[in-house]
């Protein structure tokens, strides 16, 4: 599942997502309150969140997910590649961190990564 208040960045990373790797995008959200919902709903196995948006950002519905799906991986992704930001991902909850922009081979390692560690 993808969460990020750009419309745009979902889009994207949805498309490239389902091109370069073996995933399939089973939901996004534009908020963390969608974020929870959507888990809620759908269970999805990975978590692309972004940390900065309106409404309940990506930390506190990190917190939430993960008090009620453990299981669930929750990546950051986001524009912040400074220290407190991953420290503020890492008390979160969050299972892994990347940066926007980074290489496209480190998201698809970072997820595969997360989804087998959940087999």
């Amino acid at each position: 599942m993808i969460v990020d208040d750009v419309e745009r960045v979902r889009q994207d990373l949805c498309t490239l997502l389902t091109l370069v790797g073996d995933f399939e995008v089973v939901g996004q959200a534009r908020n963390g309150r969608e974020a929870i919902q959507k888990a809620r709903a759908l269970h999805p196995d990975v978590i692309l969140m972004d940390l900065e948006m309106p409404v309940l950002d990506g930390y506190e519905a990190t917190r939430q997910i993960k008090a009620c799906w453990p299981s669930c991986r929750v990546i950051a992704l986001t524009i912040h590649d400074y220290e407190s930001a991953r420290l503020q991902a890492i008390e979160a909850g969050m299972d892994g961190f990347i940066v926007k922009g980074s290489p496209l081979e480190s998201l698809v390692r970072i997820i595969s990564q997360k989804t087998e560690e959940r087999k």
